[in-house]
């Protein structure tokens, strides 16, 4: 019986830089992923990528698993030794999704480092035009981490794509369909912006969800603000954070959003080091519930887990 709880997988995220990406999905793929995103951190290293994703694929075997996104994140704007790897690896990426079974690369915009926001937009016109149009002859769309690396409006160094009002200039720049955005509400939360609403509006551009949550300390902003010495907020794993994510995946359904949302960890303060797959497989479970739990079909036949599980 088909599973349309499955319209939206819940999965994690796999580190491909070293072409090690293959060994995790085999290490950890029963433990209930649902989706793998392998990602790259500024350089694909000169892999042979159609056999990394040969390899991604046998990893997965016969399960019911999807590689539907890449990930390839790094500075493509600027011209440092890295930066034009990262480029690279993005036209890399693209050529070589089909390889892995993806249909889409996500990754940061890049940055004219130091220069306020605004002034990147030339640069990312002239370099994101180019890789769309790769993108459009590959079938393949093209997805922006919501994430400011530290950065704002004023300065930063890797990404413009991490603010509602960068959107709207980044598909005024861009606006072909192929071009959306790789969400999560963490990096919402952590600029105290309410992401249950951003759904609502830029549903239509979300292409893949991150996992990853956010806790808001409150009494520390109402007493030292949030440029004092104490951190008014940490990055979570999802059932950790302050996000509530049956309604953020009930928003997503709505919207008649289908995808996968892949876990992102090594960011919580507690489940990390020998904790991150506990976390981590504490997040699984937690968002598969938010999804509605074993998809019970309108018959009455149950389409996973244990039966049992439903009476009392």
């Amino acid at each position: 019986m088909s599973d349309p709880a499955k319209s939206i997988r819940i999965g994690t995220m796999v580190s491909a830089s070293g072409g090690e990406a293959a060994d995790r999905i085999a290490q950890i793929a029963h433990l209930g992923f649902e989706s793998f995103e392998p990602f790259f951190w500024q350089t694909t290293n000169g892999q042979d990528l159609a056999e990394l994703g040969r390899r991604c694929r046998d990893a997965v075997g016969d399960r019911d698993i999807t590689i539907s996104t890449l990930g390839m994140f790094g500075n493509p704007l600027e011209d440092q030794p890295l930066d034009r790897d990262t480029l690279q690896g993005w036209k890399d990426c693209i050529d070589s999704a089909h390889h892995f079974g993806a249909t889409c690369v996500a990754g940061f915009t890049g940055r004219v480092r130091g220069k306020p926001l605004p002034e990147s937009l030339p640069r990312y016109r002239e370099v994101w035009s180019e890789l769309g149009r790769r993108a459009a002859d590959k079938g393949v769309r093209i997805a922006f981490e919501n994430c400011a690396m530290d950065g704002n409006w004023q300065t930063g160094d890797w990404n413009i794509a991490h603010n509602p009002d960068a959107w709207e200039l980044l598909f005024n720049e861009t606006p072909e369909e192929h071009f959306g955005l790789e969400w999560e509400p963490c990096h919402q939360l952590v600029y105290l912006i309410d992401p249950l609403p951003q759904i609502r509006k830029w549903a239509d551009r979300i292409f893949h969800v991150h996992g990853k949550d956010a806790t808001v300390r409150w009494d520390v902003i109402r007493e030292h603000g949030i440029f004092g010495k104490l951190p008014f907020v940490f990055m979570r794993t999802p059932g950790f954070g302050d996000s509530n994510w049956s309604d953020i995946i009930s928003e997503l359904r709505l919207a008649g959003w289908s995808g996968s949302i892949d876990i992102e960890g090594w960011h919580d303060p507690v489940y990390r080091g020998e904790l991150e797959m506990t976390g981590q497989v504490r997040a699984l479970r937690h968002l598969k519930e938010a999804r509605g739990g074993d998809f019970v079909a309108e018959d009455g036949s149950y389409g996973g887990g244990d039966p049992s599980l439903l009476d009392g």
